[in-house]
């Protein structure tokens, strides 16, 4: 039973998470920490900050970088972990909006 318990876990923690090799101190004793993939949609305060699953996000240029700390250090979040819409409370439009008034 318990051979078919403990691949089960472990199958299902891949699939929720994702291992990421940091850098700087954001790592454990093997050097690789889990990283949640973020929402499919973020909605963002007028600061461009996130928290989810005891990682704090910070968007910024359309990239996103995760710490375990508001005030950093920040590292590159993997970009198969960015949500696929980013929304911001009271604009009233998406990232892909924000985006093309840019050009």
């Amino acid at each position: 039973m318990n051979k078919i318990i403990i691949p089960s876990l472990l199958a299902l923690a891949l699939l929720t998470s994702c291992l990421v090799v940091p850098e700087g101190r954001h790592h454990n004793r093997d050097g690789v920490i889990l990283v949640p993939v973020l929402p499919t949609v973020v909605v963002l305060d007028p600061e461009p900050y996130y928290f989810y699953n005891g990682y704090h996000y910070h968007y910024q240029s359309s990239r996103w970088y995760y710490s375990r700390s508001r005030s950093g250090p920040w590292t590159d979040l993997p970009r198969d972990h960015y949500p696929k819409e980013v929304r911001f409370k009271g604009r009233g439009h998406n990232q892909h909006d924000d985006e093309r008034h840019r050009h």
